[in-house]
């Protein structure tokens, strides 16, 4: 599938009107997280943000992963399943994905961008299955971004556009395109799965 092709998917999944409902709630559920994100960061210094990250990620991985399966709109409720569902795996998950994603990138930064790449399906499939550990999680994307990460690389710049248009208007528009680029993801998730 081609990136014009995620992309359409994921205006699709949010309705296409940057102004609907679903857009709006996907807008809200990004804003959250990085919010609660900062708020932990800001806090308890460095490990504040680590405390949420992977309880946050994994609610936010699935909140736009159901409504790419379903097209339901999202409940903001569900940014929270990552603290009721395996909250220890899924803040190891979280802690480990930032501990070798920091470790590589010591090496270079090149070779941290990779292993974040490498890693960047981990949530989803944490989602796919909750009984799973981090480990188990962190392997499985790994295999599964094994020839993709390039592909969602270029996904990514793809948006490059749209991130410095929305950061033209003093940072506002990128709440558009952050969501934009989730819902992408989740699709770029489902055509690797």
């Amino acid at each position: 599938m081609s990136n014009s092709e995620f992309r359409a998917r994921a205006r699709e999944q949010l309705d296409g009107n940057i102004f609907s409902e679903k857009w709006l709630m996907a807008i809200a559920a990004c804003f959250i997280v990085s919010s609660l994100s900062t708020i932990a960061g800001s806090v308890i210094p460095y490990i504040g943000a680590l405390l949420v990250v992977g309880p946050l990620s994994y609610g936010l991985s699935y909140v736009f992963l159901n409504q790419a399966r379903n097209g339901q709109s999202i409940n903001l409720g569900d940014l929270f399943k990552g603290f009721n569902e395996d909250l220890l795996q899924n803040f190891l998950l979280g802690l480990m994905i930032s501990i070798f994603t920091y470790l590589w990138s010591m090496l270079f930064v090149i070779p941290g961008i990779i292993k974040a790449y490498s890693y960047s399906m981990a949530y989803y499939i944490k989602v796919d299955n909750p009984t799973w550990g981090w480990k188990d999680c962190i392997d499985e994307s790994r295999k599964k971004m094994d020839g993709h990460k390039m592909e969602l690389f270029i996904l990514d710049l793809s948006f490059i556009g749209w991130i410095l248009l929305g950061s033209l208007l003093c940072g506002f528009g990128v709440l558009w395109v952050v969501p934009y680029m989730n819902a992408s993801h989740a699709h770029f998730y489902e055509t690797i799965r």
